[in-house]
């Protein structure tokens, strides 16, 4: 979260920026648990590179250019991590390979957790996405797709909770998660 978007402000990259996280991150999160029929993580390649890969990638540039050191780094790593991932969905990589490749990326997401400069809410989301990539990485190393639903889920929570910080910014509704006096302030 953005302490500089406070509740009801105009969007900017950085609103943006986290609702396209947050989409990405649900429709991800969705394709793993296997809840709808017939929808997999694959179905989310498209949504993975261009929202979640190109746009957030380039939203986090545009952060850098603004002065915004965290939300470039969270935006572009993670726009990197998204393009990757969905170039290599699929039976492209191994599953060690694609272990690696998101215990790689949930190092990304634990740094980001531990610098989030504006709270609770925001080092929640980065915390769930650690979280999801590390149990996707035990189950594609031990080859158990129970781990890959279990990721999915709480993959499907950290979307939730980065649109609805992103929603209730622009909707001027409440997120206290431990802070006081604090009002809606834009989701990581």
């Amino acid at each position: 979260m953005d302490n500089d978007v406070a509740a009801g402000s105009k969007a900017s990259t950085s609103t943006l920026g986290h609702l396209a996280l947050g989409l990405t991150l649900l429709a991800f999160g969705i394709g793993h648990t296997g809840v709808i029929s017939g929808v997999s993580a694959a179905d989310s390649v498209s949504l993975a590179t261009f929202v979640g890969g190109i746009a957030l990638f380039l939203l986090g540039l545009l952060e850098f250019r603004g002065g915004n050191g965290f939300n470039g780094t969270a935006f572009a790593g993670l726009g990197a991590f998204w393009f990757t991932w969905a170039s290599g969905a699929g039976d492209k990589v191994s599953e060690h390979a694609a272990g690696t490749f998101l215990v790689l990326f949930a190092m990304l997401a634990l740094t980001l957790a531990a610098s989030a400069p504006s709270g609770l809410f925001s080092q929640g989301v980065y915390g769930l996405l650690f979280l999801s990539l590390l149990v996707l990485a035990v189950g594609s190393f031990a080859g158990v797709g129970g781990l890959a639903k279990a990721g999915g889920w709480v993959a499907a929570v950290a979307g939730l909770m980065a649109w609805y910080g992103t929603t209730a910014a622009l909707a001027n509704w409440p997120v206290s998660l431990g802070r006081s006096g604090s009002r809606a302030v834009a989701a990581s």
